[in-house]
């Protein structure tokens, strides 16, 4: 949802960012990524660590997807599926937008 109460829908041709009250940042205590949200924290794994720290607000998912698939040797559909469902659950919860 955005302010005016419509559903942000993350595609391939999206380009995602963090909304301005979002920080996403490496955390030295617990030595891992945290997204950081007015009374809300989300600890993503590995991999959605990953995909965030490409989250530039420039490049588009389908970019995204690309350069992941090419660093790590996967199929670009697959790698494109997996970080839109991210980006939408993260887009549900005020996190993204694009």
């Amino acid at each position: 949802m955005t302010g005016n109460g419509r559903r942000v829908v993350i595609g391939a041709s999206s380009v995602p960012r963090f909304l301005p009250h979002v920080r996403f940042q490496h955390d030295p205590v617990r030595d891992r990524w945290i997204v950081l949200a007015p009374e809300r924290m989300f600890v993503p794994d590995d991999i959605a660590a990953e995909i965030l720290q490409r989250v530039d607000g420039a490049r588009t998912v389908a970019t995204l997807a690309g350069d992941l698939a090419q660093d790590f040797d996967a199929p670009a559909a697959t790698v494109t599926l997996d970080i839109i469902t991210l980006l939408q659950d993260l887009a549900d919860k005020m996190v993204i937008t694009a």
